[in-house]
């Protein structure tokens, strides 16, 4: 008797398994929850569209800006319109996570060349020093060459407004660290219409901001933070062909 109801539960088991486990994956994949598991969330192919930055529930956009550029050309955020780019903060006599920055920077350009609709904004945080003929001999010392790409100097306080309450990106005068500012070292991706975006990461959250002091080469820093340039190179692909 033992041996035919073992027989009958496998039974009903495999007539479970064959009608309702298909019935239920197919649910889970149709449903909104598909979004937020970790396997979608942080995979950029899964994700049809970058997260927006949103603050007080409102999507977050560039503020106005208007800075004089490496070539002292006045260069306002009107000159991005239409572009997808990549904004940062940093200063030319910086001696530690700068010249990383922007040889990844470099990499993304060269990567880019083809792209007409790409840029890269580049805000100094020591203005004082950093004038258009010190950018000018800053870009061409890493080899910057997109015309779309302006290191742009102005007002120390507008320059720090935008920095920290424009992009919530911090940066500061300390005369105690290394080159007298600190700042740390993002990237923001800013869309074609002026909004800051982003990926999902692990847990369905946007990533904010994407890390821009590991080279491409490394691929994982001495703290065990993984480098980020290589998705921001796809999602930059993205935003340009989001929409056509």
């Amino acid at each position: 008797m033992k041996k035919y109801s073992y027989v009958g539960i496998s039974f009903i088991i495999l007539v479970f398994g064959i009608i309702f486990i298909p019935k239920i994956v197919d649910r889970i994949k149709n449903a909104s929850i598909v979004n937020n598991d970790r396997m979608s969330a942080g995979n950029p192919t899964a994700t049809k569209k970058l997260s927006y930055i949103k603050i007080n529930g409102k999507p977050r956009k560039v503020p106005e800006f208007a800075f004089l550029n490496q070539d002292s050309l006045l260069i306002t955020n009107h000159d991005y319109k239409g572009k997808v780019y990549v904004a940062e903060f940093f200063f030319t006599s910086c001696p530690t996570i700068c010249p990383k920055m922007n040889r990844n920077l470099v990499y993304l350009q060269n990567e880019l060349k083809e792209y007409e609709d790409f840029g890269i904004a580049s805000f100094t945080i020591n203005p004082k020093r950093d004038t258009p003929h010190i950018l000018k001999k800053y870009a061409e010392n890493y080899g910057i060459i997109d015309t779309d790409w302006h290191l742009l100097t102005g007002e120390r306080e507008d320059l720090y407004d935008l920095a920290n309450a424009g992009f919530n990106i911090y940066a500061a005068e300390n005369p105690e660290v290394p080159g007298g500012f600190e700042h740390n070292g993002y990237f923001a991706l800013i869309d074609k219409d002026g909004y800051i975006r982003s990926r999902y990461d692990a847990t369905g959250n946007p990533i904010i901001y994407y890390r821009g002091t590991i080279g491409i080469e490394e691929k994982i820093d001495e703290n065990g933070e993984e480098q980020q340039i290589s998705i921001l190179l796809e999602d930059i692909k993205k935003l340009i062909n989001e929409n056509e």
